[in-house]
């Protein structure tokens, strides 16, 4: 056997009879002694005590950053959770039996509202739908379909009797579309103006009855309002912008679609 072959069954004798442990680990005594006594594997057992040590060192702090990224992230998931078990989404719980049936005569008649409206654009897209102004009333329709299905989840959410008119809407809606879209552009823009103005006009006095009643506890729902009346409101400038003053008889076309409206209205909330 050689000197080299002699060195590693030395080298090797000494590790399995003086070298310790600590955790599997080379300790510093042990590599100082076999540096000491085996110069030619001293270097190496060394790099490999310094290895195992830097080893040993990220895996003992290893727990700490796990643990401190669990912590905040069980924080942050604490927080979403407690945001997600609410009671409600938009409407709270009504403090009484007076509150409960006005709230939910505010929704059942906005559901109404912009299920009707989702009906009028059917009726026109049926007749202008292939026009220059197809393109035009499909993005307002298309609005109030997301409308039409907020209020949808609304109503499941909260236990609310959708209005038991919901049938003849269904047909006056179209027929009042159809009929204003074969008047022309004109005229279905005429019906915009008219049906979404006095939509507007009864999505303000909601705001300001939930203003004045408690903005803190209906913000949600005062949030869905609004921006619901924006929409509509641009559907209404929209409607001028594209000629609705030039329909034929416009304001006894408007003034009669928004008589209509009103009684729609007033239908919905009670029936």
């Amino acid at each position: 056997m050689g000197s080299g072959s002699a060195d590693i069954q030395s080298e090797y004798t000494f590790l399995q009879a003086d070298m310790r442990f600590d955790h599997g680990m080379l300790t510093p005594l042990t590599c100082s002694a076999a540096r000491m006594l085996f110069p030619s594997a001293g270097r190496k057992i060394f790099k490999c005590f310094t290895m195992q040590r830097a080893a040993h060192t990220a895996s003992s702090n290893w727990p700490r950053v796990v643990n401190s990224v669990r912590i905040r992230h069980s924080l942050k998931c604490r927080g979403l959770l407690q945001y997600s078990c609410r009671a409600y989404s938009i409407v709270p719980p009504p403090r009484d039996d007076e509150e409960k049936e006005a709230v939910h005569r505010m929704l059942r008649v906005d559901h109404a509202g912009e299920y009707g409206a989702n009906r009028i654009y059917a009726g026109q897209m049926a007749v202008l739908g292939r026009s220059r102004t197809g393109p035009l009333i499909q993005q307002m329709w298309d609005q109030e379909k997301k409308h039409l299905a907020k209020f949808n989840e609304i109503l499941a959410e909260n236990r609310v009797r959708p209005t038991a008119l919901l049938p003849f809407w269904n047909i006056a809606g179209f027929v009042l579309g159809a009929a204003s879209a074969l008047l022309g552009k004109e005229g279905a823009m005429a019906c915009t103006v008219a049906v979404e103005e006095s939509i507007s006009e009864h999505y303000n006095s909601q705001i300001r009855a939930l203003m004045e009643n408690d903005p803190d506890r209906y913000l949600e729902l005062l949030q869905v309002i609004k921006e619901f009346r924006d929409d509509e409101m641009e559907h209404h400038d929209a409607g001028l912008e594209h000629d609705a003053e030039s329909a034929p008889g416009y304001w006894l076309l408007k003034n009669a679609i928004q008589l209509g409206c009103k009684a729609a209205i007033y239908a919905s909330q009670r029936i």
